[in-house]
């Protein structure tokens, strides 16, 4: 008599029946003059406009979250629409209450197209659909680029685009796929706007850049911080304030994360552990704790997402957690670089995190890369030696 066995059924991803209609659209844009911080790209943007020959290829570099899809957003909006004209300083803008505008504002422009590697979650094809987010997809450009460049435009205005296409985290663009988009570079219809966004401008061939019209985007100072988070309902204590302006490097966008992952709260909890450290001493809860602390919130991330019919995976939200709890003791040590009794110490932090994310890439597990992370901030020679082994 044979022994009846029970084999879990494959969990399947339940698709969308009107596919285009979920995937995920842009935000609505913000006025160009309200970019915060970034008077030097605005001046460029402006000017182009002025000239009336606004260039095909775009690259809008810099770091993270420092605006520079806000702005692409904001400045596509602006060149689609017929009623944008200067005022008595020279600034270019449209009417708010424009027909254009109010397409833009509820998401359903035809002819402004907003690329992102998110898009690959609500493909046709399965294989696509279910790859890790870690590129594009070469079958996402050419469904939402490099194929809609050829048509008409759908809209027929006088504008000063007639069609504008954003590719948002454009390093996660693979070589073969920029080698695809070229030709569409070099030579896209008139009227074509196409902005590639990205945050490390060095992965982008040289021949895709060497095609584009570069525009720098630096960190805020902080009176812009201030200005921008005036603009915000972001409620912190001072303390938390305090703590997220000297860790967010000018960056709006990393101080808005960082609050929403309540990353304060881990730091004021693991600070005592990595004081530890400091002294050279091992504190055995620390790498379990930061391995915990990781796993609880990419949880409740996963569960608030599912509440908003967000498609959130474990994968995802495993690797949003290590990159909040890598960026804590990466900034916590680039703010002790400034003290020379403690650079050399930071310096070896620095390096260890770049460890945990080479033991990563690899996939060594998560609690043992957070234990040899909390063994090499105390130790640099252990630190050294369990790096390895994880790689033997």
């Amino acid at each position: 008599m044979t022994q009846r066995t029970t084999k879990k059924k494959p969990k399947t991803q339940r698709i969308p029946q009107d596919v285009n209609a979920s995937i995920p659209s842009y935000p609505p844009p913000i006025p160009l003059s309200s970019v915060i911080g970034q008077s030097h790209a605005l001046d460029i943007l402006n000017r182009s406009m002025q000239s009336g020959r606004v260039h095909h290829a775009w690259i809008f570099h810099g770091p993270t979250g420092v605006g520079k899809f806000t702005a692409a957003l904001a400045w596509g909006s602006t060149i689609l629409d017929p009623t944008s004209t200067p005022d008595l300083a020279g600034t270019i803008a449209p009417d708010p209450q424009s027909s254009t505008q109010h397409l833009i504002q509820a998401g359903t422009h035809p002819d402004l197209h907003v690329i992102r590697k998110e898009m690959a979650r609500f493909h046709k094809d399965a294989n696509i659909r279910n790859a890790k987010l870690a590129t594009i997809p070469k079958a996402i450009i050419e469904e939402h680029l490099i194929n809609p460049v050829a048509l008409a435009s759908a809209s027929n205005t006088n504008s000063i685009a007639s069609k504008v296409f954003i590719v948002d985290e454009s390093e996660l663009l693979n070589n073969t796929t920029q080698n695809a988009i070229l030709k569409t570079l070099e030579e896209p219809p008139p009227g074509t706007v196409i902005i590639l966004v990205t945050s490390n401008e060095d992965r982008l061939l040289p021949t895709i850049r060497s095609r584009c019209q570069r525009v720098a985007f630096v960190p805020l100072d902080d009176d812009a911080m201030r200005a921008w988070i005036a603009t915000t309902d972001i409620q912190a204590s001072p303390e938390e304030h305090q703590w997220l302006m000297s860790t967010c490097n000018g960056s709006p966008g990393r101080y808005q994360a960082a609050h929403e992952a309540g990353i304060y709260a881990w730091a004021t909890e693991l600070e005592p552990l990595l004081q530890q450290c400091d002294r050279s001493q091992y504190p055995l809860a620390l790498g379990p704790r930061m391995a915990q602390l990781v796993d609880d919130w990419a949880k409740d991330w996963v569960k608030k997402g599912d509440k908003l019919n967000e498609n959130r995976s474990k994968l995802v939200a495993n690797q949003l957690g290590v990159s909040h709890m890598l960026g804590l003791i990466a900034n916590r040590a680039r703010l002790q670089l400034t003290n020379p009794s403690k650079a050399p110490q930071a310096l070896h932090a620095i390096d260890m995190v770049a460890r945990a994310q080479q033991e990563l890439n690899t996939n060594v597990q998560l609690r043992f890369v957070m234990d040899h992370l909390a063994a090499g901030l105390s130790d640099p020679t252990h630190g050294a030696i369990v790096a390895s082994h994880a790689h033997a």
